[in-house]
């Protein structure tokens, strides 16, 4: 059959785009009308919906004429034809004179779209119509640029990260080529528009999308590869599919080289595959993230990176994969990039032009610009003009506008006078806890920060958490992504997957280990576990990805059934779970062993769990447990029954028996329960060794402590006897 890939046109003068997959047809108004996907001859487009796939956008009309005939507000400016001419597409637009070039790159799996040239001739951008002189400014004024516009059917599923829907037959995805292209989506109806931006100041000329169809999940994901393979991305497609992503792990925040092999004994004892060892371990710290930035070894570690390598070392050893938890956007308020000299190079909110010159005794700060909407949160009130801080009790609303209540110095910074004119601003504080500051993300010092934590890095670990990764400038959907980026192209050798606390489109192609829960007490951790992992859990299926469902602390009263209830959630999606090593209470807790076995018989069992298997433990109302039989784990439902509150139980049946197991919360005690016949068993384990039971004549007595297994042949009279059960003194 003869290859017709590449851009053509029909017998109609429509622009024919065409790949392995996709015919794409945009007929001479420059709208898609057609998209077919050629495997099974589907249509994808939304005809219900149909707009221009290009589009720009100006502040206001810059056009002499058009500035008078139309409001002085932004305006965008669609698409009127497109043409093919010398393999690019040619594109001009309503109102505005020019034109634009869209050079398209079209292999396999994808179709690339990137602006080329503006198109701009003698006659454009003319004080007037009758002037030869030309407006004195770069041109085209052109703010945005819509690089495609693609109204598609809404398949079953809708992946709004990578912006991608799809079914079991079809998928089609609206992708960034670069860190700089903005992706979004808007809703209509049943359909979508899939959008793709280029945005100036950011990148405007050679900015580039991805159009993606394929035929369904996994053929999206091979598109996906090739296009990170051959534009030189991260491999997010090949991380998501190494069976390391469902592997639960140990997190620790005061690992030492004196306390590390009891950090991986209580992984190994979890069944854990891996250690994340957080920022505070190795660097001085306080309350907080006040020293976040210096990154400074701890004096547990006198020989600095000679002692995280051979902490490294015992961790891979001992067959575990060490991670780094850091905050790549943090800047402590005790570091020496915020006192005594206040860096250049921290991020303000707003802008101030100092309308007085400022003494090194004022208290008032007088400014030129309105005050409205600078920051009022006690924490927040700080100012940055030069390398001084000061903070503020309030500000005027009306010119003069000044900031008063003034102190001087504020966080140690040295006190200095500044001149009239000076251009200063209002300090990004962290909204967490304000110890720490964000950086200017257009400037050296993110890329200062990421070299310092690479430093580390490169020691040894293999994967990473960006942890306060919403700490980025405006806008976030560049800057979240791209403060990320510019750690991880300094770590060697690349993670092995990543997580975050917060996402934007292209840092899918590292964060396939998506995210993780913060701490759940455990009162409320079912609960908490339904409300929010299992609900992004669900979502995230849809992108093609998991989430960690939680960094779980570790409590005195942390119990069996909470391990069982989160595992079996995390697993029926084949999501892990990470556990935090709060060593102190793991020694004081009398359940540990269990609540550690709990989870490594998860870790196992989740290598065979069947979808069937899956769906059932998806359900909200019912808990399960792993028994460990004579031919493997089995996984049953149980039922909580109500016993004394130092006393759980749990009642299930196998192979047409009734069993309960049980263990004492705190510590151990002798209980009796109303049960009789030769049928009674007590054991260790379901499978295991007996332990003593005093008989009476209607009665028995055993010792609690441990999680264990009691069966007795009716379930009616086993949960009787466990509601009615005694405490013996």
């Amino acid at each position: 059959m003869k290859k017709t890939y590449g851009m053509r046109y029909d017998e109609a003068r429509r622009i024919i785009i065409e790949n392995r997959h996709l015919i794409m047809r945009i007929n001479e108004n420059a709208i898609c009308e057609s998209l077919i996907l050629k495997s099974n001859d589907r249509e994808l487009i939304d005809k219900s919906i149909l707009c221009p796939i290009f589009s720009l956008t100006e502040k206001r009309p810059y056009n002499n004429e058009i500035k008078l005939m139309h409001p002085n507000k932004r305006t965008t400016f669609a698409a009127k034809n497109a043409s093919l001419t010398d393999g690019k597409l040619t594109v001009y637009f309503d109102l505005v004179t020019f034109g634009a070039e869209i050079e398209v790159d079209i292999s396999d799996e994808y179709v690339l779209f990137r602006l080329g040239e503006f198109i701009i001739t003698d006659d454009d951008f003319r004080i007037g119509p009758t002037s030869t002189d030309k407006l004195n400014m770069d041109i085209p004024p052109v703010d945005e640029f819509r690089l495609i516009a693609l109204p598609v059917k809404r398949l079953k599923h809708f992946g709004e990260w990578l912006n991608v829907t799809w079914d079991e037959g079809a998928a089609v995805a609206v992708v960034a080529a670069m860190p700089e292209t903005r992706i979004d989506h808007e809703k209509s109806g049943d359909g979508l528009l899939l959008t793709a931006d280029a945005v100036r100041g950011i990148k405007l000329i050679d900015c580039s999308a991805a159009l993606i169809v394929t035929e369904g999940q996994e053929s999206m994901l091979d598109a996906l590869d090739a296009l990170e393979e051959n534009l030189g991305l991260p491999r997010g497609v090949k991380s998501r599919r190494s069976g390391l992503l469902n592997s639960g792990s140990v997190w620790t925040g005061n690992a030492t080289l004196e306390n590390i092999d009891e950090i991986i004994d209580v992984a190994k004892m979890a069944g854990a595959k891996s250690i994340l060892f957080y920022y505070k371990c190795f660097f001085k710290e306080e309350l907080g993230y006040k020293f976040c930035g210096n990154y400074e070894y701890r004096d547990t570690y006198p020989n600095g990176a000679e002692d995280v390598s051979e902490l490294l070392r015992r961790v891979t050893d001992a067959g575990l994969i060490p991670g780094l938890h850091s905050l790549h956007t943090h800047i402590g308020i005790c570091t020496k990039y915020v006192t005594p000299i206040a860096d250049h190079r921290l991020h303000l909110t707003r802008h101030f032009t100092l309308s007085k010159p400022l003494d090194a005794e004022s208290t008032t700060v007088y400014v030129e610009q309105s005050t409205a909407d600078a920051p009022l949160q006690k924490d927040c009130r700080v100012l940055q003009f030069g390398g001084e801080l000061i903070s503020y009790e309030g500000y005027t609303d009306e010119y003069p506008y000044a900031f008063y209540g003034c102190k001087r110095g504020h966080f140690g910074t040295n006190v200095t006078s500044h001149p009239l004119g000076q251009i200063g601003g209002t300090l990004d504080i962290s909204e967490f806890g304000a110890t720490s500051v964000y950086p200017d993300q257009n400037s050296s010092l993110q890329d200062e920060i990421a070299k310092k934590i690479a430093d580390i890095y490169n020691l040894g670990f293999r994967y990473c958490y960006f942890d306060g990764s919403e700490g980025a400038n405006d806008p976030f959907d560049y800057h979240v992504s791209n403060a990320q980026y510019r750690v991880l192209k300094q770590l060697n050798p690349a993670p092995l997957y990543c997580e975050g606390a917060a996402k934007t489109h292209f840092g899918w192609h590292w964060m396939s280990g998506g995210n993780a829960f913060d701490i759940f007490p455990s009162e409320t951790f079912k609960k908490q576990i339904m409300e929010f992992p299992f609900i992004e859990a669900l979502q995230m299926c849809d992108d093609f990805t998991r989430v960690n469902f939680g960094w779980w602390d570790y409590f005195p009263q942390t119990e069996p059934d909470i391990y069982e209830f989160g595992t079996s959630r995390a697993a029926s999606f084949d999501c892990p779970i990470t556990m935090i090593a709060n060593l102190p209470v793991l020694r004081s807790n009398p359940r540990t062993k269990d609540n550690l076995e709990v989870l490594r018989r998860w870790e196992e069992y989740r290598q065979v769990l069947t979808d069937k298997e899956k769906l059932m433990l998806r359900s909200p109302d019912t808990e399960h447990t792993l028994l460990k039989t004579d031919v493997g784990y089995k996984l049953v439902e149980y039922e909580r029954v109500k016993t004394p509150s130092d006393i759980t139980a749990y009642v299930f049946e196998y192979e047409g028996r009734s069993y309960a197991t049980l263990w004492h919360k705190t510590g151990e005690c002798s209980l009796t329960l109303g049960l009789c016949g030769e049928d009674i068993s007590y054991k260790d384990e379901f499978v295991g060794n007996e332990l003593p039971i005093k008989k009476e004549s209607n009665t028995i007595t055993v010792s609690v402590s441990d999680k264990a297994y009691l069966s007795a042949g009716d379930r009616d009279k086993l949960i009787e006897a466990l509601e009615g059960c005694k405490i013996n003194q």
